[in-house]
């Protein structure tokens, strides 16, 4: 199960019915090469049609969010909402001009019945990129190999959090850990998540105080006025409890699982190893791209993040998102490093030796589970940076 799909619950506990817009949507076709309708627009000055397919199809892994305003930020104005199939398509622009073809970006999670974006990547081959968090695409590396080229998060967002009233001297994971031994409390989380596995064979949470049956509701959380600890995504709960959960109402604290030891890549955009040859004159184009729609969007996040706003509202599926969690997701993602050029001058880039702890950390967990992954599994198997542009970052 995704890191993404099991947050999501949340949203099914705070939802409330709205009414639903539906226009049609065009199909794409990924050997189809050529001017898509994007291609009514004058050509900027990056031209795809050449090189990429007529529709450039996205799978993401959840319904429509800031942490996904990268790829939003490729539409303009002229996009076309697809209510019933959960996804939207338009020209595909660059720094607001067309580039001759089209995107389209499909919804995951309840869209695609919670599988994984690489087992959907797999079963409709007109998916071109899809998001593919490191330790899934280890996971999966033995039959659905897939192949990250853009890495749009540093960091991941995922972490677990706990009331700081109750524990007020608890700082990180592992000092939280001793805190809920004494306490009785547990961390309530989706079991089978291998980071959750991570925390307990390194020692920093024992199997004590690791509880598997969170539902994504805030419910047992609110319940437990404080005493129990619960998974999140920095760039969403802390906000939404204290100011969208009135039972709570008040802060949290947390620490990222990245920043405690497990650093896997949060959904970067990937394609089937299978296809990256094929793929290779269109990434080489399409990716800077990509990259200088991450840098224009954190450099203004509005137009999009409306565009976000509205796409929740036509799609109407119980998601509920409002424009505060996606200004606090923003501000989030900057100031804690989610979001960022790294190392480096240039954003979206993939670290080997971040990939190879995870294809260390993970491998045992998965191999113990009767899921393997690929004999012999390296770095280089998972990622590419040969198609990144190093003139592009964020400032």
């Amino acid at each position: 199960m995704s890191h993404r799909t099991v947050r999501r619950a949340l949203a099914a506990g705070l939802a409330l019915a709205t009414v639903a817009g539906l226009a049609a949507c065009g199909s794409s076709d990924e050997e189809d090469s050529g001017a898509g309708s994007g291609a009514s627009a004058a050509i900027g000055d990056v031209d795809l049609s050449a090189d990429c397919p007529a529709t450039v199809v996205i799978q993401t892994d959840w319904n429509p969010e800031a942490e996904h305003g990268h790829l939003y930020q490729l539409l303009g104005k002229d996009y076309t909402a697809d209510a019933a199939q959960k996804s939207v398509s338009g020209p595909l622009l660059y720094k607001g001009q067309a580039t001759g073809v089209d995107v389209e970006i499909r919804s995951g999670g309840p869209a695609i019945g919670f599988s994984t974006v690489t087992s959907q990547m797999y079963q409709d081959k007109d998916i071109m990129l899809g998001y593919a968090n490191t330790d899934e695409a280890v996971q999966l590396s033995a039959k659905n190999p897939v192949t990250a080229v853009f890495a749009p998060l540093e960091k991941s967002p995922q972490m677990i959090m706990w009331d700081p009233e109750t524990y007020p001297d608890v700082t990180d994971i592992a000092g939280l850990g001793q805190s809920l031994k004494s306490s009785g409390g547990v961390v309530r989380y989706f079991g089978g998540a291998a980071y959750m596995e991570y925390l307990v064979s390194s020692g920093k949470l024992d199997k004590s105080v690791v509880d598997g049956t969170y539902d994504g509701a805030p419910a047992k959380f609110v319940s437990a006025k404080g005493k129990d600890a619960q998974q999140g995504f920095a760039s969403a709960e802390p906000y939404v409890y204290s100011t969208e959960v009135p039972a709570w109402g008040k802060e949290v604290k947390y620490q990222l699982v990245h920043d405690a030891g497990y650093p896997f890549y949060s959904s970067p955009l990937s394609v089937r190893s299978g296809d990256l040859e094929k793929y290779s004159p269109c990434l080489k184009k399409l990716v800077p791209v990509l990259q200088q729609a991450e840098v224009d969007y954190f450099a203004d996040p509005a137009a999009t993040n409306e565009l976000v706003l509205d796409l929740v509202t036509q799609f109407n599926n119980g998601w509920v998102y409002s424009a505060g969690a996606a200004d606090y997701s923003v501000e989030t993602m900057l100031g804690q490093g989610i979001v960022s050029n790294g190392e480096n001058d240039f954003v979206g880039d993939i670290d080997a030796e971040r990939v190879q702890s995870i294809i260390d950390i993970t491998t045992p967990i998965y191999t113990a589970a009767n899921n393997a992954p690929k004999a012999g599994l390296k770095p280089e198997d998972l990622f590419t940076n040969e198609f990144l542009d190093e003139t592009i970052g964020l400032s």
